[in-house]
């Protein structure tokens, strides 16, 4: 706008009322702006409204005879919790209008002291704000009620045509009434958000994203749920195009590109952090190496690239799409070890002796050439025919002297079947199975543990910053419940010991009976905490280590790359400046030096987010997979047990569903929750963790991922979906909800 040039007639927006009274020579309280926009009668009634909402939102500085700009906030307001980076919430203010063109102030809430963000993404909260030297904070008051957030369903249509979302989140049993579809059809999956404040108001959808069965849709439904971040910043991708242009500066790195190095990955792998290369050191022991890449020269601290590194936290993978870390010509491209390439790499070297326990170690940065890229499988089919070329054998007998190592120390061994989806080119399903865990696996399993040890150890002797790998006992409380239940199979757990993995593992060894193993085994592991990572060494129970860092993998985890950093300023692994334009330093930053606990939380936050993720895209393949199937019987193992019902899951598929308690039988069931039981009142039928059963697959949700069963010969009541199916429902699929309420148990009546 011109200086005092008039402005078009009507109520203006907020941006056109900022640059008015920015470029007004007079002062320019409501009677100038009325006038300058030509606003008569009830117009102006509005224009005094919206100048006190500017006020109040700190745009403008309140006084009515002669506005000032002020593009602030007010001393007390009410944020929207945007984003969380570090651990520590961002937000904007709540009320800030999306017509307006100027952007809104981040503020940084500043929440207590060492407990990290309690706050979410989404969060609504009441605050007092403060305009610093180093930007806007805020120091939160009161957590409001919060906006719900959008919803992710499909839409049906009823009979009278109105529009109903049918949820994906499987926790949500209640469809909502669409008052606008925004152009969306029956059977689209979509995102929504409320229209009122009633739920009454009902949902008006604001994108369509397309067919909810089509190929890729299950990640894409996983990924808008848990707020994953998948679009790069475009900076970050140029930072990353500049940075993969980087000359490697062979002559400032030990060269290792004359070792017989190779990578054994999965056959399907896209990136590759890490290879590996040993000898034996004529002395009965071994030397190796664990070349890792030097993601560090490439991602450094600050910037676009780095800032989305660390809010992603990880890469996250589905069956379908990779959703990285890093962009991709430096995830799958650059830093990838690809066989033949010169690649950068920061290599750990170690030498053991013929029981596996390390006498040395060292961390340099190098420059490597990878021999070859091993799938799994491939290795241990040479290995096994004897065709193992020399450096493979070598790598082989090194292991066996880890695993003397790993046996002495003897770290928890429970046996966890991991599902794994198979996809055709056409993205559909081709085949789901339990990952097979062959040799390959574990040799390069105790080589990355044996380097991430190493860089533990490494940085511990400087007194450097780790960001540790943690994982604690289990809580007394946890103890006392297994203690509880392993008395019902006059087993007996002294609370009184030393609690240790080998603990577990002669208890487990002691059972001869199969069945009662698992159940046993079932019971050790909900007993264990949840690893984590943070800058307070806890130790590693499960592994049976006294000092563990994440090394092996920066370009999937940013507590890696950490890693890296650190051992690059303890240990004077700086590279020279590649080039003036890129950040002087591949070190730790100053803000993650002074407090990693920030940081260690949020990427601990952010794996858990991946982990659900990951698990609800398998449940809803292993859904779609066997909805076809509905109505077939299947050998079930009872995974849990509730008041409601039990939890089964598809013996050597993995499929997870839930036996309502209303199909057991027509009797009362008693639930004993220490040992963990169901049991029939008259018939006194008992339904224990770890039994198996047979059980018919009487519903399969793809959407949610939900499936439920009934025993095979049920004398209780039938479930059926009720309702109208959705557009899209298969012959024999039981996939459809009661105006979108998939999944609800509908008593039929009892079976004759």
């Amino acid at each position: 706008m011109a200086r005092n040039a008039r402005p078009e007639p009507g109520l203006p927006t907020r941006k056109q009322i900022l640059d008015f009274i920015a470029q007004s020579a007079e002062p320019a309280g409501k009677r100038e702006i009325a006038r300058a926009f030509g606003l008569k009668g009830q117009e102006k009634i509005t224009l005094k409204a919206l100048l006190k909402d500017m006020a109040d939102e700190g745009l403008i500085d309140g006084n009515r005879s002669a506005f000032h700009r002020m593009g602030g906030v007010p001393k007390v307001t009410v944020l929207r919790v945007i984003d969380i980076e570090d651990g520590e919430a961002v937000a904007v203010p709540d009320a800030w209008s999306p017509d307006d063109a100027t952007p809104p102030p981040r503020l940084r809430l500043r929440e207590r002291q060492g407990r990290g963000s309690a706050l979410r993404k989404g969060d609504r909260v009441l605050a007092r704000t403060e305009d610093t030297a180093t930007g806007w904070i805020a120091h939160p008051m009161k957590v409001l009620p919060a906006h719900a957030d959008q919803i992710m369903g499909v839409v049906e249509i009823d009979k009278t045509g109105k529009g109903w979302l049918a949820p994906v989140d499987k926790r949500e049993r209640h469809a909502s009434m669409i008052a606008d579809l925004g152009g969306a059809e029956e059977g689209q999956l979509v995102l929504a958000e409320p229209v009122g404040r009633s739920p009454r108001s009902g949902v008006k959808v604001t994108t369509i994203l397309g067919d909810p069965l089509a190929p890729k849709a299950f990640s894409l439904i996983a990924i808008h749920k848990h707020g994953i971040p998948f679009a790069f910043n475009p900076e970050a991708v140029v930072e990353a195009e500049i940075a993969a242009k980087l000359p490697v500066g062979a002559e400032t790195r030990e060269d290792l590109r004359h070792l017989p190095i190779v990578a054994i990955d999965p056959a399907d792998a896209r990136d590759h952090d890490d290879a590996i290369w040993a000898e034996p050191d004529g002395e009965g022991g071994f030397r190796a190496l664990i070349a890792i890449a030097d993601v560090s020269f490439y991602v450094r601290p600050g910037g676009a690239l780095d800032a989305d590194a660390r809010k992603r936290g990880n890469s996250v993978y589905f069956p379908d799409r990779v959703v990285p870390m890093l962009p991709e010509v430096l995830s799958a491209d650059v830093c990838s070890l690809r066989a033949g390439a010169d690649r950068a790499a920061m290599a750990c070297h170690l030498e053991f002796t013929a029981e596996g326990k390390v006498t040395s170690w060292r961390f340099t940065r190098a420059i490597v050439r990878i021999h070859e890229v091993i799938a799994y499988e491939e290795a241990q089919r040479r290995i096994d025919s004897g065709e193992g070329e020399t450096h493979l054998a070598n790598l082989w007998q090194a292991w066996q002297a880890l695993e003397t190592a790993r046996k002495a120390r003897d770290p928890l061994a429970l046996e966890l079947p991991e599902r794994r989806v198979v996809l055709g080119e056409d993205g559909k399903i081709k085949e789901i199975a339990l990952r097979e865990r062959i040799d390959a696996h574990r040799v390069v399993e105790e080589f990355m543990i044996s380097a991430n040890v190493a860089a533990a150890k490494a940085l511990e002797a400087k007194v450097a910053p780790v960001v540790y790998r943690l994982h604690e006992p289990p809580s007394r409380e946890k103890l006392v419940a297994l203690k509880d239940y392993l008395a019902t199979f006059d087993k007996k757990l002294s609370l009184g010991q030393v609690v240790s993995p080998s603990l577990f593992n002669r208890m487990l060894k002691d059972v001869a009976d199969e069945s009662e193993k698992a159940l046993i085994m079932e019971a050790v592991l909900r007993s264990q905490t949840q690893a984590y990572y943070g800058p307070r060494n806890m130790g590693h129970f499960g592994l049976a280590l006294a000092s563990y860092a994440h090394f092996t993998s920066p370009i999937r985890r940013y507590s890696d790359l950490l890693v890296h950093r650190a051992l690059v300023d303890a240990y004077g692994l700086e590279q020279p400046r590649p080039k003036a334009d890129v950040p002087a330093t591949s070190g730790l930053a100053d803000r993650d030096r002074a407090d990693l606990s920030r940081i260690s939380e949020a990427i601990s936050d952010a794996e858990r987010r991946a982990m659900s993720a990951e698990r609800e895209t398998i449940d809803r393949y292993v859904a779609a997979w066997l909805s076809a199937r509905v109505g077939e019987i299947f050998e079930c193992r009872i995974t849990g047990v509730q008041r409601f019902g039990l939890f089964a899951t598809i013996i050597g598929l993995g499929g997870d569903g839930l036996v309502p308690i209303s199909v057991l039988g027509d009797e009362r069931f008693f639930h004993d929750d220490k040992a963990h039981v169901l049991e029939g009142e008259r018939s006194g039928t008992r339904y224990g963790l770890g039994h198996r059963m047979k059980l018919r697959l009487a519903e399969a949700n793809p959407l949610t991922g939900a499936l439920k069963f009934e025993p095979e010969h049920s004398s209780g009541l039938t479930i059926e979906p009720r309702g109208k199916p959705l557009p899209f429902k298969k012959k024999g699929n039981h996939m459809a909800g009661p105006r979108g309420r998939p999944g609800n148990i509908r008593h039929q009546g009892r079976k004759k």
